[in-house]
């Protein structure tokens, strides 16, 4: 046996030494179990957001180049109910100056996150699409994916939608020094990014590199500038990349403020810059001089609320709103959630909303002052609005409340109208979108109240565009709940190719000679409806329908018409549908609701598949008990068309029937006689979370009712559907005992972390003992070999 010498036995005897602490402690860890304290805490932290698992499907950011390069986010349970269901009509940017905005708030990701929609009827919004040409969606992420919502509402009205990548502070600069590492580590990483822009269906990205760099690694950051503009180009005509006015040619963090020799490299390649917001005002002339027959993309940064920016921002954004106007470069409003932000009085709604009422003027009024109208949305037929503006008290569906809770959901989001108002406080009719009046779909409408004296009427705008019309008829459909004595009308306004002008009247019904006697003279032509419905459903509710065939004209503009009949008894005796109620018909008081606008021909009728043209099915199934003991289920609910897609839908509204084999007094069949309604799917798919099972329902049966453009439903009965049976009792309990002792664990954390950590231990023993077997092993034979 060879001689171990003296110094070798130290060396061996210290290193056990060193070695003997930390296994003690690890024994220590391993029997001493967790105060009640510990658990409790460990308890009320949340577990780590872990995208591949099913749960409420939600928007969020890319934090790091390794989730960007590793193309993660496309195995995400969350990344098909993220993509755009709208797809943009408009293609190049108007050559005009034009209005990009920016929103920023919070961090974002806030109540839009929430894709399938969430509880807060008071979540911000904007629903002033028609001042808009650009919307970026910022966030101090690295990667930020604008959330669907807001990607289908601004394409919805012809706005482009841009995400933002971004690097700032240490953290970016070493980022930043993989991303240029070489040009094909530039190349690469804005092919990823191009991918993203191109699966999720958003228009772009706005690039803002708040680092400074080294001179050496600008030819890659051009690079890198470059080659995703060209890929974006090839990928998605029309998209764009935009430049924000940070880092210099020469790898210096210095802001200019305008268009010049420092940054204009990067505008060369690329489709537009952001200026930074505290330029002077001399700089936006100068930056149009740089720019030469690209001026008008150069955006010129204005901060909301007033960060050393031109005008000071605020209320007086328009300050420098009109000094960008009168030097013909583009506008980039940094962060107009400034009025929601900073809770801006009277309130929220009136504060955003763009109208001037009795002396008030709203944030976007001041927008339209400046800058006037950029969009038109009345472009193509079929159109529908039901003005809904994204959040409601309530949810209903033609005419019929299906739901009472409060909600916000941008996707739902309808064509917004151009409402208007002047400084003239004389007139008598308030004119708001209020979500707490009764909505004939959704949660939005047109309120009308006031008063009308004799024969005045009131007129406002609706909607601007241009869509030429041809040999077929256009019908115009709308909704209104009224007191009966107020009535709602649609005046269009209509030019030839020679330019001749006309205004039609679509008149409401009844009083036809009364209504000739009152607006022939004022209008080019009247027409009388030829088909109203009551709703028997929705008591109160009246659908109007009339038909234009103008073949070779324009429609330019269609307004809201509010009048009162001024009925006496003469008119009574000449016109034969009035009643015993016309006479009360002589009052002032004015109050309609405009529930919705339906504008198409014949031929654009919805032609809704069958059901069983549909595959449904469902996925990731699981049935819970919440502390209740009621019985819950959370699953996916997919759904696609056996030959194609169905290019006419609009969205899906997803009910759920709850079935029962035997109920008191009834053999079989539904625990009641109704759909109960879960929520709007703006892709084919939906989760459900944690629905509550009543006792004695034996299966439920989740219906897709499809929503075609020109706002029509399948019937319910005639949609596709997917029918689970419910999991008995007994089964449920046995799953529940093989995960563990149910009346301990379920629903209460503090009894699951403590049988994980029970678990823990076990595994740490399994561990430390294999190591110090291991150990011995070894040293016994370095020992006596």
């Amino acid at each position: 046996m060879e001689y171990i010498p003296n110094t070798q036995k130290r060396n061996i005897r210290i290193f056990f030494r060193n070695l003997r602490n930390p296994i003690i402690k690890i024994f220590e860890n391993l029997f001493i179990p967790m105060s009640e304290e510990q658990l409790q805490d460990s308890s009320r932290s949340p577990p780590p957001f872990d995208p591949s698992q099913p749960t409420i499907p939600i928007s969020y950011p890319l934090k790091t180049l390794e989730e960007l390069e590793s193309r993660v986010y496309f195995s995400s349970f969350h990344y098909p109910f993220n993509v755009s269901s709208v797809p943009i009509q408009s293609g190049s940017l108007a050559s005009r100056p034009r209005i990009l905005v920016c929103h920023d708030m919070a961090g974002g990701y806030l109540d839009d996150k929430w894709v399938q929609g969430g509880t807060n009827e008071g979540a911000y919004a904007i629903w002033h699409w028609y001042l808009i040409d650009v919307f970026v969606y910022f966030s101090h992420n690295l990667v930020t994916l604008p959330p669907p919502c807001w990607t289908n509402a601004a394409h919805k009205h012809g706005v482009k939608v841009l995400g933002t990548f971004i690097t700032e502070w240490k953290e970016g600069r070493a980022i930043c020094n993989v991303l240029l590492s070489t040009k094909e580590s530039a190349q690469m990483y804005a092919e990823r990014l191009a991918e993203l822009a191109v699966a999720l269906g958003f228009d772009g990205w706005l690039i803002n590199m708040e680092v400074d760099l080294d001179k050496g690694q600008i030819p890659n950051l051009k690079e890198f500038v470059s080659h995703l503009t060209q890929t974006m180009h090839s990928s998605m005509p029309g998209s764009l990349v935009i430049w924000y006015d940070s880092v210099t040619i020469d790898g210096s963090l210095d802001w200019q403020n305008q268009l010049n020799d420092k940054n204009k490299p990067f505008f060369d390649i690329c489709d537009g810059i952001f200026v930074n917001y505290t330029w002077k005002e001399s700089y936006p002339k100068l930056s149009a001089e740089a720019a030469g027959d690209r001026k008008f993309d150069v955006y010129m940064g204005i901060d909301v609320f007033g960060r050393n920016t031109y005008g000071g921002g605020e209320w007086k954004t328009n300050v420098a709103l009109d000094v960008l106007k009168k030097d013909e470069v583009s506008a980039a409003i940094f962060a107009p959630g400034w009025v929601y932000e900073t809770n801006q009085p009277p309130d929220f709604q009136t504060a955003q909303n763009h109208v001037v009422d009795h002396g008030f003027c709203s944030w976007w009024s001041l927008v339209e002052k400046s800058w006037g109208i950029q969009q038109k949305y009345l472009r193509e037929l079929p159109f529908y609005s039901n003005f809904d503006q994204g959040h409601g008290y309530h949810f209903a569906v033609d005419a019929v409340q299906v739901s009472d809770a409060s909600w916000c959901n941008i996707s739902c989001q309808s064509f917004q109208p151009f409402l208007e108002f002047s400084e003239d406080s004389t007139k008598t009719i308030q004119v708001i979108v209020n979500p707490k009046e009764a909505s004939y779909s959704g949660g939005g409408n047109i309120t009308f109240q006031g008063t009308l004296q004799g024969n005045a009427y009131f007129m406002t705008r609706l909607f601007l565009g241009e869509i030429l019309l041809g040999n077929s008829p256009v019908h115009f459909t709308y909704s209104v709940k009224s007191d009966g004595s107020s009535l709602v009308g649609l005046s269009l306004e209509l030019s030839s190719t020679l330019n001749e002008r006309m205004s039609v009247l679509l008149a409401a019904q009844g009083h036809t000679l009364l209504t000739m006697n009152q607006f022939s003279s004022k209008f080019s032509k009247v027409i009388m409806p030829h088909r109203v419905v009551e709703m028997e459903e929705a008591p109160g509710w009246v659908i109007q329908e009339s038909s234009i065939e103008m073949n070779g004209y324009i429609l330019t503009e269609i307004h809201t018409v509010c009048y009162k009949l001024k009925l006496d008894r003469v008119d009574l005796k000449l016109d034969s549908q009035s009643d015993d109620n016309d006479l009360a018909r002589s009052g002032s008081n004015y109050y309609a609701v405009l529930g919705h606008l339906t504008v198409k021909t014949s031929d654009q009728n919805s032609d809704f598949p069958p059901s069983s043209s549909w595959q449904i099915e469902g996925q990731h199934i699981k049935w819970a008990s919440d502390s209740q003991g009621a019985k819950t289920l959370s699953a996916e609910i997919i759904w696609k068309l056996k030959d194609g897609n169905y290019s006419i839908s609009q969205n899906y509204i997803v009910y759920v029937e709850k079935l029962a084999n035997k109920v008191a007094g009834n053999s079989g069949g539904m625990l009641k006689k109704e759909q109960e309604y879960l929520g709007v799917a703006q892709v084919e798919a939906f989760y459900v979370s944690d629905f509550v099972v009543p006792s004695g329902t034996s299966s439920l049966k989740f219906i897709i009712q499809v929503r075609g453009t020109d706002g029509a439903g399948q019937k319910l009965d005639d949609c596709p559907y997917f029918q689970l049976d419910v999991e008995d009792d007994s089964s449920l309990n046995c799953s529940q005992d093989r995960r563990s002792n149910l009346s301990e664990m379920d629903g209460n954390p503090i009894a699951e972390l403590r049988e994980i950590h029970n678990y823990y231990i076990f595994v740490k023993i399994l561990v430390v003992g294999t190591i110090v077997w291991l150990f011995g092993y070894y040293l016994s034979f370095f020992c006596w070999s």
